[in-house]
């Protein structure tokens, strides 16, 4: 059976003597309607969405350029006096990496590079995983071979490791990266990420790189970004001029830009915090959970810090990591894990404190695996757990 699209007819213009001018009309009348149909159409073909909360959409446009990683990265340069191109070669270099540590992450199952590492627990004290170890090696390999720092941390590794200078190069940089956060996860594949900051090194530039080139405020750091590895594949990252997001297309093998000038909601309906261990959390901690359960708010915990903030960041909310009597000091790692997304975090918009209500960017670290409590998340948000803390708590802050 034929099916035939529904249109407005429209009548030849003919007039009869006997009712031309009924027919004339009604010629106009569907000249018009057809017209006003297509102009109509055309509407909907072209329109834009509507920006939700004065913020853009956060994929390109059908039809606009795609901007790789590597064009926007170079095309930033010009926002630094001092640029030489050293800070461009460590965000490829961690970009490639990236896409390495993706493709194993993505055949986990299908190799033997699941389960805990032969090596036991790294220098935080956590199990090692075997794909920590494999995704730590690439970012050092991937780091080294380009000399555009002259050392690195990691939180797999007990000291730093200094970068030979490469081709007479003296490198002003020094990198710290959690290589894999969240990598318990891997077992059971739920997504899981990369960390990583940069600093300007405050050494002499002529000589080997110290540990004071490390325990720096957070305020130092001239980038910080993640990598996420869940559904897509996603880098987000700032130089302290906003944050931008790039999808992995596997099809080309190129980041590209599809998150532009991320923002975070002012608030959330959703807090993420290890709910377990809620009778070992202190009081203005736990008043402040039992006021986010009695507003209906959402808990949403993955156990992987980095896709907690990343949707936190995308939808609004709060990350939780108080202290416990296991961990007195926190558990988190300050300058792996804190600082890099805590920066990322306010650039976008929002707050992150620890628990004695001290802007996280701006504790001096005293150790290179020092930990920290956090509260990270919508502005908003973290200002209600300030109020609670300052309530409630037991000792002067």
């Amino acid at each position: 059976m034929n099916r035939r699209l529904w249109a407005p007819k429209v009548f030849l213009n003919f007039v009869t003597p006997v009712s031309g001018k009924y027919i004339q009309c009604l010629n106009q009348h569907n000249v018009a309607l057809l017209a006003a149909t297509s102009n109509s159409t055309a509407r909907m073909a072209t329109a834009k969405k509507a920006p939700e909360n004065g913020v853009s959409p956060p994929f390109n446009r059908p039809g606009s350029r795609i901007i790789t990683l590597d064009e926007f990265i170079i095309r930033a340069e010009k926002d630094f006096d001092y640029a030489t191109g050293e800070l461009t070669g460590l965000l490829r270099d961690i970009g490639v990496a990236a896409k390495i540590i993706n493709r194993e992450v993505n055949k986990a199952g299908l190799v033997n590079i699941l389960g805990v590492a032969d090596s036991g627990d790294n220098a935080s004290g956590d199990k090692q995983q075997k794909l920590d170890v494999y995704a730590n090696e690439k970012l050092i390999e991937c780091l080294q071979n380009s000399g555009e720092c002259c050392a690195i941390a990691s939180e797999e590794n007990e000291d730093f490791l200094q970068v030979p200078a490469a081709s007479s190069k003296k490198s002003n940089y020094v990198v710290m990266f959690d290589p894999l956060d969240g990598s318990s996860n891997i077992d059971v594949n739920v997504s899981v990420g990369t960390i990583f900051a940069i600093y300007r090194r405050v050494s002499d530039s002529g000589g080997p790189a110290t540990i004071d080139d490390f325990l720096q405020p957070g305020t130092k750091q001239v980038a910080a970004g993640y990598v996420l590895y869940g559904t897509s594949t996603i880098l987000v990252y700032t130089t302290g001029r906003g944050v931008n997001g790039f999808t992995l297309d596997p099809s080309i093998g190129e980041f590209c830009l599809s998150h532009r000038n991320m923002r975070i909601p002012e608030n959330g309906q959703t807090y993420s915090v290890n709910q377990g261990y809620y009778s070992k959390f202190d009081l203005e901690l736990r008043r402040y959970i039992d006021n986010c359960s009695d507003q209906n708010y959402s808990l949403r915990y993955i156990g992987s810090m980095v896709s907690d903030v990343h949707r936190i960041l995308n939808q609004g909310g709060i990350f939780l990591y108080p202290s416990t009597r296991k961990y007195p000091k926190g558990k988190l790692r300050l300058l792996y894990e804190c600082n890099p997304l805590s920066m990322i975090i306010e650039q976008a918009g929002g707050k992150s404190i620890n628990t004695h209500l001290k802007r996280i960017l701006e504790v001096d670290p005293k150790e290179l695996h020092q930990r920290s409590t956090i509260a990270i998340g919508s502005p908003a948000m973290v200002d209600e757990l300030k109020a609670f803390i300052e309530r409630y708590s037991a000792l002067p802050l």
